[in-house]
């Protein structure tokens, strides 16, 4: 394969830039424009300084070499990063300087491809390289450093491992039937169909939790004009995010942010207030406050409990009855005017807060972790499954571990459970790469970055 190189930091201006470069004629394309210090032979896991130079011998940068002697390396191959001055100038200097010397540009993510295709790690050790690159939270990156570190991938390997061997006795049995060896009993189907069914159930479960920590959750908060949904924004964020006023529709369109609780992402948007419209831009904003609602993970449904409930607050109540909703009850520092019976009967947490005081934030966190149970999203030791493409794989192995069961329930031949075993093992080898198509393999690396 060619040698390949890209700058493998971000663009822009930064104390350090590294240009990085992979393949059997590295270290001889770097020889052409690097002069180092030190003029010893080189050795894996070191560094040498020196200059890069230009066609006229100039010194474009000093720099640090790292060196990485196959077949101890990211890639497998030989391969060295370039640690210079984190300008663009000079970093596009030496990247050309690289290709004019016989490198050629890599590939979105084929740096981690050429680690896949070389067998130093499986496919979703090599997707979980995106998730920790775009982790949002510890939680996050923790679940994405476990896959990466082969968790799923042990697990996935197991179960794959123990239906080739069923397969293998069952082919045995029908082609050879004159052989008693180890012969196929349904009692040892079962045994293995009850023992796969719940493996892959446990595994598909826990998307749940992955999705969460990978995608977050929608908090919509909603509430009729100057109820305090705004000012509760911005209390959150502690900054003057948007706008408070004492006139009643200020807030026309959504307002997005991201906070983090109990490292769970959580995106908040602050929606207008929800009343009858009184022009067609304000129309427009209660529409898509009501779409927001509508789609969102949870609700917070704010109400002024210094005046009385009215009917733009019950239509509040009637959009959050069936949904996952906590109540707020805003302006506790002030008189209690609001009859809050009809509120407490629609059996929704309620927490009482003063965003003029920052009063009750730390409890409505705490309602959240509760509602969503983030205290028992445990990470040690439990393998978490939070890649969509993952979750599909799986649930279509499920689904023919329950074909199979079926077949045994019915006390079919024997014979029609290969087919399913085999659609296990095909959809199995789909997350680990040992069954996967070339086009799903540079669909997947073509969402890394360049330089990765």
């Amino acid at each position: 394969m060619s040698t390949i190189v890209a700058i493998s930091t971000s663009p822009g201006i930064g104390g350090i830039g590294i240009i990085r470069m992979s393949g059997e004629e590295c270290f001889e394309i770097l020889d052409r424009f690097f002069v180092p210090k030190n003029k010893t032979a080189i050795k894996g896991y070191s560094i040498k300084y020196g200059n890069i130079v230009d066609s006229a011998k100039n010194v474009v940068d000093e720099v640090l070499v790292s060196y990485f002697v196959a077949p101890k390396s990211y890639t497998t191959e030989n391969m060295c990063e370039i640690n210079s001055h984190g300008g663009s100038v000079v970093m596009n200097q030496i990247l050309e300087s690289c290709l004019r010397n016989g490198a050629v540009l890599a590939e979105p993510g084929e740096f981690t491809k050429r680690a896949f295709l070389n067998g130093r790690i499986d496919l979703s050790q090599a997707e979980a390289v995106v998730d920790i690159i775009h982790s949002k939270t510890d939680k996050e990156s923790k679940v994405a450093v476990q896959q990466l570190e082969g968790n799923l991938s042990e697990k996935i390997k197991q179960i794959r491992q123990k239906t080739l061997s069923l397969l293998a006795d069952i082919e045995v049995t029908i082609d050879y039937p004159e052989y008693d060896v180890d012969e196929v009993t349904e009692s040892k189907i079962s045994d293995f169909l009850k023992e796969i069914d719940i493996l892959l159930d446990e595994l598909k479960k826990s998307f749940l939790n992955g999705k969460i920590l990978k995608e977050g959750l929608e908090v919509a908060i909603i509430g009729k004009p100057n109820a305090g949904k705004s000012s509760l924004l911005n209390l959150i964020l502690n900054e003057e995010r948007a706008i408070v006023t004492d006139i009643e529709g200020t807030t026309r369109d959504s307002i997005e942010e991201f906070i983090q609780i109990d490292g769970v992402p959580l995106k908040i948007i602050d929606t207008a207030g929800i009343r009858k419209a009184k022009d067609e831009v304000e129309k427009i904003g209660v529409e898509k406050s009501l779409k927001i609602s509508e789609e969102s993970d949870i609700i917070l449904a704010i109400f002024d409990i210094s005046k009385e409930l009215d009917e733009e607050d019950r239509e509040i109540l009637n959009i959050v009855e069936q949904k996952n909703a906590i109540i707020l009850l805003n302006k506790i520092d002030l008189e209690k005017r609001a009859n809050l019976t009809e509120i407490r009967d629609l059996g929704k947490p309620i927490v009482e807060i003063s965003v003029k005081n920052k009063m009750g934030v730390d409890t409505l966190y705490q309602e959240i972790s509760n509602y969503f149970h983030f205290n028992e999203i445990a990470l040690d030791g439990e393998t978490i499954v939070s890649n969509n493409r993952h979750k599909s794989l799986i649930i279509n192995a499920h689904n023919n571990v329950k074909k199979v069961q079926g077949i045994m329930e019915q006390n079919l031949p024997i014979d029609m459970i290969s087919s399913y075993l085999k659609e296990i093992i095909e959809e199995l080898g789909k997350i680990t790469g040992d069954s996967v198509t070339e086009d799903v393999i540079n669909e997947i690396f073509a969402k890394f970055c360049l330089g990765k």
